[in-house]
């Protein structure tokens, strides 16, 4: 189980150092995925819903067309926590396996 304590701000940007094209926004993190069609946007999505659920920790999930934006936070901790950033770096690969366009 990955730990769940709250990141202190230093911690917060260490963690999004590593990850591109993720943003921290108040109490959370979130990246968009331009992907080159839609149905490759659906499978981030499927890939993002497992791995999710394996880890029941569940992020806001919005498809525009091919784009897909993730969100995440620990709502019990009331942030951010390395569960947050152990899946956005899951989702980064699978984006990446999918071979996603920066936006």
């Amino acid at each position: 189980m990955v730990d769940t304590h709250r990141l202190s701000d230093v911690e917060a940007e260490q963690a999004l150092a590593g990850l591109a094209g993720w943003r921290r926004e108040g109490a959370a993190i979130t990246a968009t995925y331009a992907m080159e069609s839609f149905p490759l946007g659906i499978e981030l999505v499927r890939r993002a819903a497992n791995s999710a659920e394996a880890a029941n920790h569940h992020p806001d999930i919005d498809v525009r067309y091919r784009r897909v934006t993730f969100r995440l936070t620990t709502h019990d901790a009331g942030g951010l926590t390395p569960r947050d950033v152990h899946l956005a770096r899951r989702i980064q690969g699978h984006a990446t396996a999918l071979g996603w366009v920066v936006p």
